[in-house]
């Protein structure tokens, strides 16, 4: 069984929530397989709930784009050699937080970057974490930028690094399983990895074809 049940408030069905034999897989295919899947936030008494659109796959010790990478191992990478379904949060450019989800099996660092999602639920408390002020009063543009990047999504949904090594199979924060029958996926580079060697070019971005939040098409 891949899957709990979990109630969502206002509607008439059950949502499933990933459980951890989920993501026990490598990051391609979990990467893949997230797409169109619904992550949650529940904080401050609100609950934000967002379709993931685009995200990247790292795939570890054999990935140069990957912090773990050669079997580099310290405090910051930890929580990817631990077992999967559980955060990994790290700050770039010491201001933006990027949200990842640990993969594969224990001892194996590998994980997904969540790099765009589309608002679905909790719209108010998301303009405010990320603009500080009214979803009503937003320009178009600034819609479209609620949650079209890794570090405006972490923003929005008020994640940051109170929460890595949160388990992603709890209550609070968590995957739900969504409306993903039908979703175009497309294949690309990865983003801001030119350090990277060979692995820059491999096409472990994914995301869903013409969805107005992908950051980069």
């Amino acid at each position: 069984m891949l899957y709990n049940s979990d109630y969502i408030l206002g509607r008439t069905e059950f949502m499933k929530t990933l459980n951890r034999e989920f993501y026990n897989r490598d990051s391609i295919a979990v990467a893949k397989d997230l797409l169109g899947k619904v992550l949650v936030h529940k904080i401050d008494g609100n609950r934000m709930a967002t379709k993931i659109v685009e995200v990247e796959a790292y795939m570890g010790v054999e990935d140069k784009a990957a912090h773990s990478y050669g079997g580099r191992r310290t405090k910051r990478v930890e929580v990817m050699y631990g077992a999967p379904g559980f955060s990994y949060v790290y700050l770039i450019y010491g201001m933006y937080n990027c949200f990842n989800i640990v993969t594969n099996v224990l001892g194996t660092p590998q994980a997904v970057l969540i790099r765009a999602v589309e608002p679905l639920e909790g719209l108010e408390a998301m303009a405010q974490y990320r603009y500080k002020k009214s979803y009503d009063t937003l320009t178009k543009r600034q819609i479209i930028g609620l949650t079209s990047g890794p570090g405006k999504l972490s923003m929005a949904l008020s994640i940051d690094k109170r929460h890595n090594g949160v388990d992603l199979c709890g209550s609070r924060l968590y995957v739900e399983e969504g409306d993903n029958d039908n979703i175009d996926i497309v294949a690309a580079k990865r983003i801001g990895i030119d350090y990277a060697e060979e692995a820059k070019d491999y096409l472990w971005r994914f995301y869903i074809k013409d969805n107005k939040y992908v950051s980069v098409v």
